[in-house]
């Protein structure tokens, strides 16, 4: 059973569809990137797996149950959208504490947490005087209180420098080490290159990507070039397997449809020798882009 799950799910507001058909899921281990360009149904469909707007048609779980059906949704499920959603007036650790009382967490959590986010020095201060980096860190303090094995983030980099930034790319990544689910939506896609362990690109509602980023590089951005002495002994064996591969006059090989890890495989198996092997193409952002353009060239 998938950590998270959206089913085929569907969702009108009035006479606009926001999510049209829409199915993917997130494995307990994994960080999953969730991108698209604004309006295309992103925060609806985290809202339906939060149990916050109800799907017209089709269904978003959390292991296996609607949100309303959690038997302990605070240790099971931590959520971070629109940044929190903090008073202005109440201090950042009265925030947490509140929080605690009511999701039965014990108030040691609370100061655990604002050592583990950074915000010992400023927990005595009123939400309203952060900074939005502050802000997000405290937002996320809240997500994690009941130290849920599943996490949903709106955003989570947002309004952070280029330290925070790369403090939250590792802290979700030794969270998913430790077994959790993460289900990340963020417009910031160089750090989500450096982040995901796949990606799912929904334009429109509508699904038009989903796998690992690694083959989704793969595949979309060029493929991996392989040069050396036994580079054609590795297309002919790539060929037999179904493989996309292209000769270059210079002798080397261009794997159109694999990762650089599968044909790494494949050259320690055969034993070849080879003097390079590197991936080729775009960025995740140009891949996005070509991905959620219109017809007419204009972003969506």
């Amino acid at each position: 059973m998938p950590a998270l799950a959206v089913d085929h799910l569907t969702k009108r507001f009035g006479a606009t569809l926001a999510v049209d058909d829409l199915s993917f899921s997130v494995e307990a281990g994994t960080v999953v990137g969730f991108l698209g360009p604004n309006g295309a149904g992103k925060t609806t469909t985290l809202r339906a797996l939060l149990g916050l707007v109800a799907p017209d048609a089709g269904s978003a779980t959390i292991e296996g149950r609607p949100f309303a059906e959690l038997s302990d949704p605070a240790h099971t499920v931590g959520a971070m959208l629109e940044g929190g959603l903090q008073h202005p007036g109440r201090r950042g650790r009265d925030h947490l504490r509140a929080l605690a009382r009511a999701a039965g967490v014990p108030a040691a959590r609370v100061e655990e947490l604002l050592e583990l986010v950074d915000l010992r020095e400023a927990a005595g201060r009123r939400a309203g005087g952060y900074s939005l980096g502050m802000r997000q860190r405290l937002g996320l303090a809240t997500a994690l209180l009941g130290d849920p094995r599943v996490l949903v983030l709106d955003e989570p980099a947002n309004g952070l420098d280029p330290q925070g930034i790369r403090w939250l790319r590792d802290f979700l990544r030794s969270l998913a080490a430790e077994g959790r689910a993460i289900l990340v939506s963020s417009h910031v896609l160089a750090e989500v290159a450096q982040t995901a362990d796949e990606v799912v690109v929904i334009h429109r509602g509508r699904s038009v990507a989903q796998a690992p980023l690694s083959r989704l590089m793969a595949q979309r951005a060029g493929g991996v070039r392989v040069a050396g002495p036994d580079a054609e002994r590795l297309a002919a064996r790539l060929r037999g397997d179904g493989a996309e591969v292209v000769a270059e006059p210079s002798g080397a090989v261009l794997v159109r449809d694999r990762t650089g890890e599968q044909v790494g495989r494949v050259v320690a198996e055969e034993q070849l020798v080879i003097s390079e092997l590197s991936p080729l193409g775009s960025s995740l952002e140009e891949i996005f882009f070509e991905l959620t353009h219109d017809e007419e060239g204009a972003p969506a």
